[in-house]
């Protein structure tokens, strides 16, 4: 007898039978050897019960197995680890004003890096606008090295200052006596050591060149881009309205001129909003009745209208007459530190940004930078009912775009003029003042009797006068003119405290 198993699978009883493997078909010797049920041909076995599978089960066998095995493998084996990205550790962190921290502090940090042998620097943005690092690699180091910015306003220097969450504070503004109070553990915050002007920032005020209005005040400015003055000829040109362009709010001009300008009143709404300041200037000079806003260096085809405060004579934006601080729309940005910062970078980045190397970055980013320069008088020196000693002082003088000043209620001078004292005095020894004298002519507000103001003037042109003298540097001419030729509104203590100065000249 021969066996054999039917694999007609699904279409034959015999071979869906699930004892078939243990009762395979009997089939007569000399028999075809076919199912007897489907006819299907069977697959052979050996003689008795199955023992042996056909090689059609075994193949089928091993390749389930192989499978499971495979899978089994694929599943078990060591999977390839993420590569854990090199650590990042951050070297200084500075918060703060968004006019100083959108372009100018970046700048300057990279000018910094480089100087400090960073490579492959790289700005990285944070978790909102305001907020980026500059990121790279320290020679003879292998992690990354980081500089965090976050400018989210001036107010945020004070705070993160408070809670040590930075190392340096940004402001473009002068700190409040309440900021003062909260960082005396800090130091005196509005000492040399904590407190450094970093740069000076003027915004012109710009119509087109058809428009006769020769000059505008201060309030008049407020007024119209209020939007309580809506005709030029409320302020003495033809009639039409006025048309007002304005930079959005993001713009770091607008930010400025709200703080010098609007302070707490609102654009008008009808303005036209620009992101950028080149076509927001080339808007105004292609409409007779349009007056913008702009960066000194975006004055362009527009005209830049000279602007008075009260009881000043009307004085043109230049970067000359914003470094000298006589220009009515003019600041001074900040950088604030502790006394004794736990950070050795602070210190060399404070060195670093308001060296004449920092300073010439601050002038390419379109900012007024503090290296000392000299102008003709016609151009440098203020207009208007001038004392005639002073006119004949100053007659064919040139003017240094320094302005001394002193601390509020004090006659120290104030930590820029200290800074300035050095600037001038290399300035003095240069080949560009060879063979000139030097004098200080000094000024005061109207505050008091007029006799103790000249008193006043004189004494601050002799503190700065003693100052150089410490230095090697003798001043040829040193007088005051008390409260004459003012460059400022005498009825604000802002502008009592511009008005309290020393020029500097040369013959």
């Amino acid at each position: 007898m021969k066996q054999g198993i039917c694999t007609n699978f699904g279409n034959c009883t015999k071979a869906d039978d699930p004892d078939r493997l243990k009762h395979p078909i009997q089939i007569p010797d000399g028999a075809e050897l076919v199912c007897p049920q489907c006819g299907a041909p069977l697959t052979p076995t050996g003689k008795g019960p199955l023992n042996v599978l056909s090689p059609t089960l075994l193949i089928f066998a091993l390749l389930v197995f192989c499978g499971i095995g495979v899978g089994a493998w694929y599943l078990l084996k060591p999977k390839p680890s993420t590569p854990t990205p090199p650590p990042v550790n951050v070297f200084l962190e500075i918060h703060g004003s968004n006019t100083i921290g959108s372009k100018l502090i970046a700048a300057l940090l990279d000018g910094f890096l480089r100087q400090e042998r960073w490579s492959n620097i790289t700005r990285v943005p944070g978790k909102d606008p305001d907020e980026y690092s500059l990121q790279g690699v320290v020679s003879g180091r292998s992690a990354v090295q980081s500089v965090k910015v976050e400018a989210h306003g001036s107010g945020t220097a004070f705070d993160s200052l408070a809670k040590a969450a930075c190392d340096i504070g940004m402001s473009s503004r002068k700190i409040k006596p309440a900021e003062q109070a909260m960082l005396t553990a800090l130091g005196d915050m509005t000492s040399p050591a904590c407190e450094h002007v970093l740069a000076l920032d003027g915004i012109a005020i710009v119509v087109n060149k058809g428009n006769p209005v020769a000059s505008l005040s201060r309030k008049q400015i407020e007024t119209i881009f209020g939007g309580q003055t809506t005709d030029w000829s409320q302020v003495g040109g033809r009639p039409g309205h006025i048309d007002l362009f304005a930079g959005d709010d993001r713009s770091g001009t607008y930010d400025t001129f709200k703080s010098l300008v609007l302070e707490s009143a609102s654009l008008a709404p009808d303005a036209k909003r620009f992101e950028d300041s080149n076509a927001l200037s080339d808007a105004v000079a292609q409409d007779p009745n349009g007056i913008g806003f702009v960066g000194l260096p975006f004055v362009r085809s527009a005209r830049a209208v000279p602007v008075s405060d009260q009881n000043t004579a009307p004085l043109l934006p230049s970067a000359f007459t914003v470094a000298c601080e006589d220009y009515v729309f003019s600041r001074r940005l900040f950088l604030y530190i502790p006394a004794n910062p736990p950070n050795p970078l602070t210190l060399r980045f404070i060195r670093f940004a308001t060296s004449d190397v920092g300073q010439e970055i601050v002038a390419r980013e379109g900012f007024v930078n503090q290296i000392v320069k000299k102008e003709d008088p016609k151009l440098a020196g203020p207009a208007g009912d001038l004392p005639p000693e002073y006119v004949r002082l100053t007659a064919n003088a040139e003017r240094l775009s320094v302005d001394f000043r002193f601390r509020t209620g004090s006659s120290q001078l104030d930590n820029k003029a200290v800074d300035d004292i050095d600037r001038v005095t290399t300035y003095l020894a240069s080949p560009m003042a060879r063979g000139k004298e030097f004098m200080l002519i000094g000024f005061a507000d109207n505050i008091g009797n007029p006799q103790f103001n000249i008193g006043l003037s004189n004494e601050r042109a002799k503190t700065v006068a003693r100052q150089f003298s410490s230095r090697g540097v003798l001043a040829a001419v040193c007088t005051g003119f008390g409260s004459a030729v003012p460059v400022a509104s005498n009825e604000t203590d802002e502008g009592r405290e511009k008005n309290r100065r020393v020029e500097v000249w040369l013959k």
